[in-house]
Order: structure tokens, then C-alpha cells, then sequence
């Protein structure tokens, strides 16, 4: 593995790590991080940090030898439309299941993110959702529903996801073996 990296130091408390589209490494680590305790954490990631290099380089050679066709302005508008028309339908039915209150829902187009949920509860959604099937369009809705609950990853958002959806894991592996080449289309 290359020991080049971009580190991104912000007022975070965790470190974290990030494989770009573009097979670049970004590191994220809060100001008062040592440059010791960074290092530990990249050498601990190593592994995850190689195996998701060589992903994303595969994906850039298949994306080099395949080029797929470009989404145009209307293609996303096309699909921020259907995208405002079925989400909100989606949260408001999947707010009552999990038990939350949310605010405002965003449709946009995103490059790295299929939904994200504020402190406030304000639901942003990408549209390229509308390339996916319904049921991965709802594990994110009710993946960023259980953010309002849980703003975090823990054991116990999990559990809350599993509530609506025993089967999360399934739609999540679906969301990780697929999701780039809707993203990146």
C-alpha cells in the first residue's frame, strides 16, 4: 500500500478513512489527534485500506475500458422529480413505523452519499435512489429515520434498523456491491 494520503484535520472526534471514487486515501482526524495516533490507525486499517484501493482501482479500469453512459442534466432532473414524488411518500409511511418526527427531506444529486440525516432531523436523500429497487430505496429511508433515534452507527441504531427491517444486512450488501456502479455511471 502507498503511504500516500490527504489528512483532513476538523473539529471531529474520531479518526476516519476514506477510499475515494478516484482511489485516493483521505484522512480524517480531529485537531488535537497525535500524528502517532493517526499512524496507529492507519496501520490498524491497513488491510480494509488495501482491499478497498484495489476496488476502487478495478472499478476505475472496468469504468476505462466500459464507459458508461453519462448521466445529462435532464436524466437528473428526470430522476430528482421521481426522486420528490416517492421519497416523502416513503418517510412519512416509514416515520410512523420507526416512531420519529423529522423536518425538511432535500432530494439532490450526490457523488458519495445515498441519504443523510442532521441533528435537527432535516432527511436528505439522493436521487439516484431511483436507480436502485424499492426495497434499497427503503432501507435508506429508514436507515436515515433511525438516525433521529441513534445519530450514530452503534449497536443500537442497528437494532433499530432491524426492528423495520431483519433483513438490513441483505439490502446493505446490496447497497455495497452495487452502489458504485450507480453512483458512478
Amino acid at each position: 500500500m502507498s503511504n500516500d494520503f490527504k489528512l483532513v484535520r476538523s473539529k471531529r472526534k474520531t479518526i476516519s478513512i476514506e477510499i475515494t471514487s478516484d482511489a485516493q486515501v483521505i484522512v480524517r482526524a480531529p485537531y488535537y489527534a497525535s500524528v502517532s495516533e493517526i499512524n496507529r490507525v492507519i496501520g490498524e486499517k491497513s488491510d480494509w485500506i488495501h482491499k478497498h484501493l484495489q476496488k476502487m482501482e478495478k472499478l476505475q479500469k472496468e469504468r476505462a475500458e466500459h464507459p458508461q453512459h453519462e448521466l445529462t442534466p435532464q436524466d437528473i432532473r428526470l430522476l430528482t422529480t421521481r426522486a420528490k414524488r416517492i421519497i416523502p411518500q416513503r418517510v412519512r409511511y416509514y416515520a410512523g413505523i420507526v416512531g420519529v418526527e423529522y423536518g425538511r427531506i432535500t432530494i439532490r444529486m450526490q457523488k458519495s452519499r445515498w441519504g443523510s440525516c442532521s441533528a435537527k432531523g432535516n432527511l436528505n436523500f439522493n436521487c439516484l435512489l431511483m436507480r436502485t429497487p424499492d426495497e434499497i430505496i427503503d432501507y435508506v429511508v429508514v436507515h436515515e429515520l433511525c438516525h433521529i433515534k441513534e445519530l450514530n452507527h452503534s449497536d443500537r441504531f442497528w437494532a433499530e434498523v432491524e426492528k423495520v427491517f431483519p433483513d438490513y444486512k441483505e439490502r446493505r450488501k446490496w447497497l455495497k456491491d452495487h452502489g458504485n456502479e450507480i453512483i458512478y455511471d
